[in-house]
């Protein structure tokens, strides 16, 4: 595995994000104080005087699964000068089946006002579950502030963006939005055409407020009638209080050290049946990535059958670590049986699992607010069941989807050891900076957790950058292209240096939020540390195979699991992120670059003599030596250092 090859020159993409695929640099819109991205036709990053007032402005087309689809743009004109900037271009979305056309119209000033206008008509009858505006509001300085509500009926109401996140919608029957933004600024956002509500997109570990087209209540997937016009629009307006000011933000990070947080916790990888092969392929390098625990994937409507579950345990104690026992429940009326036999089943197997989540199978689908729920068992009796099944072990449940469904259906903890929930990166976008932005919003899912759970420890994954399953509709996205893409199965990221940057993040957020332990993907597969054959290209690893970046991470942080945890602050907490531990009383710490741009980053004084840095520069040498950062480490020189994007570096 970790054999030496001459190995040829390799682009930075590449080693970055495991894909060559182009990406367009965004244009930078510009009218006085006015700014924003406009990229893919919709804005990003809306700033007035630098501040950021919107997180995006976006007119998008959903398939009957919530996929996106990919506007094809044409005529496309831009006119920036003299305090304004204007956009106009023409667009259409389908697939084989069906398709929808669209103009678009932007237009910004100096004085904050901005039009955002929309005029569509779908070609053939056009099957979507949703079609429209979406705007987003980001987290920081927002969560938890207040705001004035205009609802579509013509009343003015006070309301508050939710501090913890809210499993339905904060806000509904909107028709305009107004909140400040910064210190005397405030912004007012005019929603027209339809009728628009919020949902808290922290929920899907996304950084933002989202206000929607169309509510959640009325029926979905639905057809626009081929011919029948649709037009809407998103109005913005700012206004300032005498003497406000905005403050810039700092140019590099200022890392220090803060109080203990208690320990690391324990990081393991799942193990599905499809990738049983993949992972005995690996085994010599995921041993040395000294795992802490191995959580066996089992659904008897998969297939899955008593040959399934030993060779999972053979596969798992191979690698001589701790197993777990995921274990979907299949029957609605006979679950008590099915329980029963499954733990009959594992008995003879030697009882090998430490740890046994039970979840009903309707729970992985989900419900969206206002629906009917399915007809499922009660968890109370399925907990029941399972501690007569597994007795000894630590007993789980919770939700083995996202953090959403686990906020929506709230289980009875007094009944289990152990919540769990999983997450994903990729919901509703699939794009560079969605995905690590996304990690501001573990911190609320932390703290969201604990008000409804108690002091009862939780675990989040199996959990990755990509999705490996959709709640939401038949099965996340095909990749055969290795594109980035909303609801990815398997991404092209997980191969490069943003993998090892997103799961330090990662840690790092849920370490502060206490989590007992973490799983974090699978050893090989989609969504693995190690390269293996699969049915879709994996450049460059297809023909010189080795470790990926996010596998010199999960080794380090692995190694001190258990450990006294440091706290380490950021400064600018969204671009850089860091954890620190203490072993053996030597203090170690990890930090990593979470954005496509170089950044600065100044070190606590004299607490750290030793420095080793994962990035492009020792990419080659890093997917062949698993000890590279032994390899790479060096005197710390200064304490102000440069970090190359999605970089991470140790200290010692």
């Amino acid at each position: 595995m970790f054999t030496k090859v001459p190995m040829p020159e390799l682009s930075n993409d590449l080693m970055r994000f495991g894909t060559d695929e182009p990406v367009a640099e965004p244009l930078l819109l510009q009218a006085g104080a006015l700014s924003a991205e406009l990229e893919g036709g919709n804005l990003r990053y809306l700033r007035f005087h630098g501040g950021e007032m919107l997180r995006a402005i976006s007119f998008i087309v959903r398939d009957k699964d919530w996929g996106t689809y990919q506007a094809q743009i044409s005529n496309l004109r831009v006119i920036q000068g003299g305090g304004h900037f204007s956009v106009a271009y023409e667009a259409r979305v389908g697939d084989a089946n069906q398709s929808f056309v669209y103009a678009i119209a932007i237009s910004g000033r100096a004085d904050g006002t901005l039009s955002f206008d929309a005029h569509g008509e779908a070609v053939t009858d056009f099957i979507t579950n949703r079609a429209g505006f979406v705007v987003l509001h980001p987290i920081a300085g927002v969560a938890g502030q207040p705001c004035t509500i205009e609802t579509v009926a013509g009343q003015t109401v006070s309301g508050c963006f939710p501090e913890l996140i809210d499993p339905k919608q904060p806000m509904m029957n909107l028709r305009a939005l107004t909140h400040e933004f910064a210190p005397g600024f405030k912004l007012s956002c005019r929603f027209e055409g339809d009728s628009f509500e919020m949902e808290d997109q922290r929920n899907w570990t996304d950084a933002s407020f989202k206000t929607y087209v169309r509510p959640l209540a009325l029926p979905w997937p639905y057809t626009l009638p081929c011919g029948k016009p649709l037009a809407q629009r998103v109005l913005l307006s700012v206004a300032v209080a005498p003497q406000a000011t905005l403050r810039r933000g700092s140019e590099r990070a200022l890392l220090s050290l803060r109080s203990a947080l208690g320990t690391l916790p324990p990081l393991g990888f799942g193990l599905a049946p499809d990738d049983l092969e993949a992972t005995l392929l690996a085994a010599p390098a995921l041993r040395q990535a000294n795992p802490q625990h191995i959580l066996i994937a089992y659904d008897p409507r998969r297939g899955h059958d008593s040959n399934t579950l030993a060779a999972l345990v053979e596969a798992g104690q191979r690698l001589g670590v701790e197993l777990w026992l995921e274990a979907v429940v299949g029957s609605l009326d006979a679950f008590e049986a099915e329980i029963a036999e499954l733990g009959r089943l594992v008995q003879a197997l030697g009882s090998p699992f430490r740890t046994v989540l039970v979840s009903p199978a309707p729970d992985l689908k989900c419900t969206l607010p206002g629906s009917v729920w399915p007809p499922c068992p009660d968890l109370a009796d399925i907990y029941r069941a399972a501690r007569r099944a597994f007795p000894g072990v630590r007993l789980g449940g919770g939700m083995f989807a996202f953090f959403t469904e686990l906020n929506r259906k709230r289980p009875p903890v007094a009944l289990l050891d152990l919540v769990s929930f999983t997450t994903t990166s990729l919901m509703h976008a699939g794009d560079d900076r969605s995905a690590t932005e996304g990690l501001e919003s573990l911190p609320a899912v932390a703290a969201s957790v604990r008000t409804f759970i108690g002091a009862t420890p939780y675990h989040v994954g199996p959990s990755a950058i990509g999705m490996r399953a959709n709640p939401y509709g038949e099965a996340p996205m095909a990749n055969p292209h290795n594109i980035r893409q909303a609801m990815n199965r398997a991404d092209p990221r997980q191969r490069g240096s943003y993998a090892a940057a997103w799961m330090l993040g990662y840690v790092a957020h849920f370490a502060r939020g206490g989590a007992t332990a973490l799983t974090l993907g699978s050893g090989a597969g989609d969504f693995g540390l190690v390269h293996t054959p699969a049915t879709y290209p994996k450049p460059w690893f297809d023909s010189h195979g080795g470790v990926y970046p996010a596998f010199h991470v999960f080794k380090g942080l692995s190694a001190l699991a258990r450990c006294p945890t440091v706290d380490v602050a950021s400064s600018m907490p969204r671009e850089v992120q860091a954890i620190g531990a203490r072993s053996d009383g030597r203090l170690e710490v990890w930090v990593a670059n979470l954005t496509g741009s170089p950044q600065l980053v100044e070190l606590p004084v004299s607490s750290f003599k030793r420095i080793a840095t994962l990035d492009e520069h020792c990419f080659t040498a890093a997917t062949s030596d698993p000890e590279i950062l032994a390899a790479q480490e060096r005197s710390l020189g200064s304490t102000v250092v440069e970090l190359s994007p999605y970089a991470v570096l140790r200290l010692r």
